[in-house]
C-alpha cells in the first residue's frame, strides 16, 4: 500500500509521528509535506496528495494543517477525491463508513499526536459500508 502525505508548518511533527506509524507497518508513504514549522502554504501541499490518490499513485492520502479546512477545500477540489475533515476517532470511522473518504484531513491545533494516530489506524482499518451510501457517494463528482 502506498499513502501520499503532505503538511504545512502547523503539521510538520504530526507528519512525521504518521510516517514512522506508517513505514513500521511497511507502507510506502510519498512526503509531500514540509518538514520545518516555517510558515508553508496548505494549497502547495494539498494539490500533489490530491492528484497522487485521483491518479492512483497512492490508494489513499493524509493531510494536516493548523484546522484541516484548507487542505480539505484544496482536495475536495480534484473531481475523484472524497476529504473528509476528522477532528475525533468517530468521524473518522463514519468518513469511511458512509462517505468512503480516500483522504483524511487532521486539524494539527485541535488535536494530539497520540489521538492524530489512532485516527490514522481508525482510518486504514475501517471498509466502505456500500449499500445505500453508494448512491450518494455516485452524486458527488460533478456532471457538466
Amino acid at each position: 500500500m502506498t499513502i501520499s502525505i503532505g503538511n504545512d508548518h502547523a503539521g510538520a511533527d504530526y507528519k512525521f509521528a504518521i510516517k514512522a506509524l506508517l513505514e513500521s507497518k511497511g507502507i510506502t508513504v510519498i512526503n509531500h509535506g514540509t518538514d520545518t514549522n516555517d510558515r508553508a502554504d496548505y494549497a502547495d501541499f494539498g494539490h500533489p496528495v490530491a492528484v497522487d490518490v485521483e491518479t492512483n499513485k497512492a490508494e489513499y492520502g493524509i493531510l494536516i494543517c493548523g484546522s484541516a479546512n484548507g487542505v480539505a477545500m484544496t482536495a475536495n477540489k480534484h473531481q475523484k477525491i472524497r476529504a473528509g475533515l476528522c477532528w475525533n476517532n468517530e468521524i473518522v470511522e463514519l468518513v469511511r463508513l458512509h462517505n468512503d473518504a480516500n483522504i483524511l484531513c487532521i486539524p494539527a491545533r485541535f488535536t494530539a499526536i497520540p489521538q492524530a494516530l489512532k485516527m490514522v489506524e481508525t482510518f486504514l482499518n475501517t471498509e466502505f459500508e456500500g449499500g445505500r451510501h453508494l448512491n450518494r457517494i455516485n452524486k458527488i463528482p460533478l456532471s457538466c
